[in-house]
């Protein structure tokens, strides 16, 4: 597969927006590995293999271990997440395939059990910026790094 266009020639002023709804992460005060978590898992939904790397290669940086990658995937029949996180990780698939069923009523409770109105706007952010993200890596045909 060839790469389409170098989007970061041919239109960076898009790749600032992105990279400046990216930087909103700091803003917020969620741990950097539960970040890594949901690039990875909504990487994985859309089939981002650019993204799906580049994030488990972040989250190994950060300390995630590879067993908890590796059943990234699988999450719900594992046990090596906490609640908090297996709420994030279920935002993160709705929000993900939102044309499906939008963001369930369960779902939503689930994540407010564990996060205020102001953390769950920001997981959705979060979310939605990395979905912007594989959009752009898969409409270009971004390929992995070796």
């Amino acid at each position: 597969m060839e790469p389409r266009i170098n989007y970061l020639e041919v239109a960076p002023g898009l790749v600032k927006q992105l990279k400046q709804l990216e930087m909103y992460k700091k803003e917020t005060d969620f741990d950097e590995k539960l970040i890594e978590l949901i690039k990875i898992r909504a990487s994985q939904i859309n089939q981002c293999a650019y993204c799906i790397n580049m994030h488990t290669k972040d989250a190994r940086k950060l300390g995630e271990t590879e067993q908890r990658i590796y059943c990234l995937s699988a999450w719900r029949e594992t046990n090596f997440y906490t609640d908090k996180e297996r709420a994030v990780l279920e935002l993160t698939e709705a929000v993900t395939k939102i044309s499906e069923n939008g963001v369930p009523d369960h779902v939503y409770k689930k994540v407010r059990q564990h996060f205020d109105e102001k953390q769950y706007m920001d997981l959705v952010g979060l979310i939605i910026t990395i979905n912007c993200w594989n959009r752009l890596a898969i409409s270009n045909n971004n390929v992995p790094d070796e």
